[in-house]
Parts: structure tokens; sequence; C-alpha cells
């Protein structure tokens, strides 16, 4: 079984997932990464390029081939729960969440939203979540779909990354 990290844009992830890996000796394959690999381009490029849809279905190949393998830890993109339905907007990603529950347990790290929504506002590397809604209301609107998803959450406000990775450890041992 895989562990999967899930969460908002800037809840440490990727942090944690690296934690996670010494303490475990798990590879950790990253979404995102895979993304960039495939297509070439940083993700905040491929988005301006080829927009949101695009990188949903990148992102949908991407989580298909790494939960084809086993006993990794994977560091999903934040968005990895959601897909865009005919008009846009975001909607739960059935197809992505059901690949990564057959073969791994999910955890969602869960942070203040305002808190991360001011810690990665205008950082070049991520692109822009929404053109006319805050980042804020983008990422509240995603609880419900973090929550559905979870088979686990930790709040990890306040804490140390290297404690919540040994929590993590500890749940899902090999």
């Amino acid at each position: 079984m895989n562990i999967v990290l899930i969460g908002m844009r800037g809840v440490g992830k990727t942090n944690i997932a690296r934690r996670l890996s010494f303490r475990t000796k798990r590879p950790v394959m990253s979404t995102d990464i895979l993304v960039e690999y495939e297509t070439g381009m940083p993700v905040s490029a491929y988005v301006g390029h080829h927009g949101w849809p695009a990188f949903r279905e990148q992102e949908f190949e991407v989580v298909r081939k790494v939960t084809a393998l086993d006993g990794l830890i994977i560091d999903a993109g934040g968005g990895v729960v959601v897909d865009l339905d005919a008009a846009g907007q975001e909607v739960y990603s059935d197809r992505k969440v059901d690949l990564l529950r057959d073969n791994g347990y999910v955890v969602f790290l869960h942070g203040d939203v305002d808190r991360l929504a001011a810690k990665v506002q205008g950082d070049p590397d991520r692109p822009t979540l929404h053109t006319s809604r805050p980042a804020a209301d983008v990422m509240r609107a995603r609880m419900p779909f973090y929550e559905t998803a979870a088979h686990w959450t930790i709040d990890v406000e306040g804490r140390h990354r290297a404690n919540i990775a040994d929590e993590i450890a500890e749940r899902f041992p090999l």
C-alpha cells in the first residue's frame, strides 16, 4: 500500500513526504514533479500555456501511473481531489481519488486556509488557482473534497513536520 498525502498548497506535503521517506525508507513520488517530467514544463508554465483542463488530464495520467506502483509515499498536488466540469468549475474527482484510495492510505494534511493562502500568495512557481476568486475561497471550497477523499486527517497547525511524519509512519507501518 502507498501512503498518499493530500492537502492545500503550502500545508507541508512535500516537507512531510521527505521526512516520512527518511523515516520509512519508502521512495517519494510527487504528482506535480511527474507532470513536469511528462510535459517538459513547470506546472505554472503548463497551466499558463494549456489551461487548467489540460493540466487536470495530465495529472490524471500521472495518478494512474503512480498508483500502479506499491510501497510509495505519494506527494499529491493540492488539486488532486478536483476535476473540472463542462463550465470549468471544480468538482470532486472520483476518478483520481478512487485510484489513490485503491492502493493507498490517503492522509489529509489540514491547515488554516487563510494562513496557507497568504503563505503561497505571489509564488511564481504556483499557477493562479482562479482568475476572479481569491485563493483562500478556492481552497475553502475544496475542503469537503479533501475530507471525503481522506482515510485520516491530521491538523498541522502549530506542529513540527518531523512529529507529523513520525505519527504517519507509526499509523501506517510497512
